[in-house]
C-alpha cells in the first residue's frame, strides 16, 4: 500500500523553566491543524510520539514525562491589548487525545522569547539592550500573562546566571506575571479562587479515606492535602511515589475525587479524560532533606515542602502553575498550605520541591469575605533547544 510522504512543518523546540516543548506559529501548521479537532490532535500527537505503550517517545519529539511531552501554538494576539495568544497542549505518553484543559507555568517563560525571535512585537518595542515586556493571552484558561525578557544586542538574551533548581544549567532569567491568575472554571465555583466555598473541605475518597483538603483555584485547579495524612513526610522524591502503583492510584482517586467537588466534571469516571487538571499535591511543615540532585535544602531556608502530581506521576520539581496556587494558598490563613507554613500571612513563600526549591508572590485581596489572587509573580528561564522544521508523516492526520 502506498503511503503519503512525511510533509515539513517549521517549528521551535525550547526549554521553558523545567520543561521543554515543541513551538509552533499557528501560520505554519496545515490548514485542517489550525483549527480546534482531531485533525489537529492527531498531528500534534505524532509530532510528540504519541500513543506509545512503549512509554519511550522514541518515534517522535516527546520526552517521555510529563514535563517533556507539550505542544505550544503561539499566533498574533486576537485580544485588545496583548501581543500574542498562546495555546497549550498537554500530551499524554500513551494515549491518543490531547489535554487542552490548561495552562503550563513553565512554558509560558518561553512564549515571550519566541514571540521577540519570531518577528511578533513590534520592533520598535524591542530594545537593543535592555528587556522587553510581551502581554500574552492564555488561551487555555482565558488569562493574561505578562513576560519580561531580558534582550541583548536588540535579540532575545538567553544566556546568563540565573540558576533554577530542577534545571542543569544557568541561563538568562524570565520574569513573569500572571495576572488574576484563577481559571474560569466550567462548574458551578466558576471563576472563584475556592470554588467550594470552603477553605478546608473533608474530601471522601471511597475506598481510600477522608482527607483535609484545599481546593484551589489560582493559576491552576489544585487539591492541596497533607502529606501526614498519606503516610509522607513531605521529603519524598520520585522514586518513592512513582514505583509505588498503590500510591499513584490513591493519588489519582483523590484527584479525581477532588475534580468533582470542584465542579470540573460532574462523575469520578470523567476526571480521566482531562488528566492535566485539577492537579493533586501534598504538603508539610519544612525538613531537611537530600533534593534529587544531592544538594541539601535546609528547614531553615523554607517556609514548606510541597510535592506534584503531573499526569499521573510525582513532578521532578514543581509546575509553575502549581507555584502559582503553592503561593495564593499559603497566603491564606486557614488553609491546608498556610498551616503547613506556619500560619499568619504572606506575601512571598519559599518552597521545597523534589529538586530544589522556588520562591513565588502572590497579591491577593478578599472582597465581601471572598478571597481572589490579583497577581503571581515568578522568575523562570527559557532557552531555544533547536529549530527548522519536524517531519510528520502525511498520513498521520
Amino acid at each position: 500500500m502506498p503511503h503519503a510522504p512525511q510533509i515539513r512543518i517549521p517549528a521551535t523546540y525550547m526549554r521553558g523553566g523545567t520543561s521543554k516543548g515543541v513551538f509552533f506559529r499557528l501560520e505554519d501548521l496545515p490548514a485542517r491543524a489550525q483549527v480546534p479537532g482531531p485533525a489537529r490532535d492527531a498531528l500534534l500527537s505524532r509530532v510528540i510520539g504519541s500513543p506509545d505503550p512503549y512509554g519511550k517517545h522514541t518515534d517522535g519529539m516527546g520526552g517521555a514525562t510529563s514535563s517533556t511531552s507539550k505542544v505550544v501554538i503561539v499566533s498574533p494576539s486576537t485580544q485588545p491589548g496583548h501581543d500574542v495568544d498562546y495555546l497549550y497542549g498537554q500530551v499524554p505518553i500513551n494515549e491518543a487525545f490531547i489535554d487542552w484543559s490548561g495552562n503550563c507555568g513553565n512554558l509560558s517563560s518561553a512564549v515571550g522569547p519566541f514571540a521577540i525571535t519570531n518577528g511578533m512585537i513590534d520592533a520598535s518595542r524591542v530594545p537593543r539592550d535592555g528587556v522587553c515586556t510581551v502581554r500574552i493571552w492564555q488561551a487555555n484558561i482565558q488569562k493574561t500573562i505578562v513576560a519580561h525578557v531580558q534582550v541583548s544586542g536588540g535579540e532575545v538574551q538567553e544566556t546568563g546566571d540565573f540558576e533554577l533548581d530542577g534545571v542543569t544549567f544557568p541561563a538568562a532569567e524570565v520574569q513573569l506575571e500572571f495576572i488574576d491568575p484563577a481559571d474560569e472554571g466550567e462548574g458551578e465555583g466558576g471563576g472563584a479562587m475556592f470554588p467550594t466555598g470552603n477553605l478546608v473541605d473533608d474530601l471522601d475518597v471511597p475506598g481510600v479515606g477522608v482527607f483535609k483538603a484545599t481546593m484551589i483555584n489560582a493559576g491552576v485547579p489544585v487539591v492541596f492535602v497533607e502529606a501526614a495524612a498519606l503516610g509522607y513526610d513531605g521529603t519524598e522524591l520520585q522514586g518513592a511515589i512513582n514505583e509505588d502503583k498503590a500510591a499513584l492510584a490513591k493519588l489519582e482517586a483523590i484527584r479525581a475525587h477532588g475534580a468533582v467537588r470542584m465542579g470540573l466534571v460532574d462523575d469520578v469516571a470523567k476526571a480521566a479524560a482531562r488528566p492535566l487538571t485539577p492537579k493533586v499535591a501534598f504538603v508539610a511543615s519544612p525538613k531537611d532533606y537530600l533534593s534529587s540532585s544531592g544538594k541539601l535544602v535546609r528547614a531553615a531556608d523554607i517556609d514548606l515542602l510541597a510535592r506534584a502530581m503531573s499526569m499521573g506521576k510525582l513532578h521532578h520539581a514543581m509546575m509553575g502553575t502549581a507555584s502559582v496556587a503553592i503561593a495564593a494558598a499559603a497566603a491564606v490563613p486557614g488553609t491546608v498550605v498556610n498551616a503547613a507554613a506556619g500560619g499568619g500571612s504572606r506575601e512571598v513563600v519559599v518552597f521545597g520541591h523534589p529538586s530544589g526549591t522556588l520562591r513565588v508572590g502572590a497579591e491577593l485581596k478578599q472582597t465581601d469575605g471572598q478571597w481572589s489572587a490579583t497577581k503571581a509573580i515568578m522568575s523562570r528561564s527559557a532557552r531555544v533547544l533547536m529549530e527548522g522544521t519536524v517531519r510528520v508523516p502525511g498520513d498521520a492526520f
